[in-house]
């Protein structure tokens, strides 16, 4: 993060994952600075969601643009309902999902105290309880609202290492805490309501299905028109290269990205999300393997990508794959 006065830039701390690392990460955000810290979905670059200044921080070291919300995090469900009016099916979902990897936006009470960029100029707020140990002793020691997109340049592949944040954004930001790699790998799922009947707004590390069984009802997957969530930009989660989705074998100078058998005769880059077809072992390799992948092509290569079953965890999975490959 650029050192207020100067053209100098200030060097990225890289705090251990022990008391003083989250203290130090908590006196750095009291401070209105910026501290990325894994998630159980992936790095989140965090400031207080209450200061102005410090969530611009956010934008400015991600090239995020300012019409794109932002998610809050807090450490548990009272401290989301202080922040927003939760409806009845969202405090059933609270209930049954948080912590855990499940974002829900709903109305913003007055007096929130959230600054104003983190909703983008809308009525809502999207909130999540992670459950990340890491995550949550940080915002235990921190005592506030963290408003943290992912740790990484507004549209590219999203972080789940902490040596994946300090490739981005190094120097753009004032600390980063390492807790190795994040288990789930997909950004959380965000659900609204409109009427009191849910929509999903994003695809991520809590399954629809499970959603519906637990409300009892359909959840509808039509959001409408503009950005009412982060992660709904159409052109998203991007490596450098291009990505060929469903395809059956890579041709001669494409990496291969596989899911369950490989087919034979790969000459290129190739990796496999899971050979076995687990879809939670997919979810948590899919963001590195892009990147490892991508790292092997040249500037216009492309990655050919096996197709992945469109159900439960695969749902999010092809969300970022569709969004990855999508025109620039």
């Amino acid at each position: 993060m650029a050192v207020e006065g100067s053209d100098q830039v200030r060097d990225t701390e890289r705090l251990a994952d022990d008391a003083a690392g989250v203290a130090r990460a908590a006196e750095l955000l009291r401070a209105g600075r910026l501290v990325a810290f894994p998630t159980e979905t992936v790095y989140g670059l965090g400031a207080d969601a209450r200061n102005g200044r410090a969530v611009a921080g956010i934008f400015e070291a991600k090239g995020r643009p300012r019409f794109n919300p932002l998610i809050v995090h807090v450490s548990d469900s009272a401290a989301a309902e202080r922040l927003v009016d939760l409806p009845e099916g969202a405090l059933e979902l609270a209930r049954a999902f948080w912590p855990g990897p499940l974002t829900l936006v709903a109305p913003m009470k007055p007096g929130s105290g959230i600054a104003d960029l983190v909703t983008a100029g809308l009525p809502t707020l999207a909130v999540r309880v992670p459950a990340h140990p890491l995550a949550q002793r940080v915002l235990a020691a921190f005592g506030g609202p963290v408003a943290a997109p992912s740790a990484n340049p507004s549209g590219q592949v999203s972080p789940t290492t902490a040596d994946h944040v300090l490739g981005a954004l190094r120097g753009r930001i004032d600390a980063i805490l390492d807790g190795g790699p994040c288990p789930v790998g997909l950004e959380s799922t965000i659900i609204g309501f409109d009427g009191g009947a849910p929509v999903l707004l994003r695809p991520g590390g809590v399954a629809v299905e499970h959603i519906e069984a637990m409300l009892g009802c359909a959840v509808r997957s039509e959001p409408g028109e503009g950005i009412s969530a982060p992660g709904q930009l159409a052109s998203h989660y991007a490596p450098a290269a291009r990505l060929r989705l469903n395809a059956v074998s890579p041709v001669p100078g494409e990496a291969w990205l596989g899911f369950g058998p490989d087919p034979a005769g790969i000459e290129g880059p190739a990796l496999n999300l899971s050979p076995t077809g687990d879809l939670a072992e997919a979810a948590a390799n899919l963001f590195a393997y892009l990147r490892a992948l991508d790292a092997e092509q040249p500037q216009d290569g492309i990655i050919a990508t096996a197709p992945v079953p469109d159900h439960g965890l695969g749902r999010a999975i092809n969300d970022r794959l569709a969004r990855a490959a999508a025109a620039r």
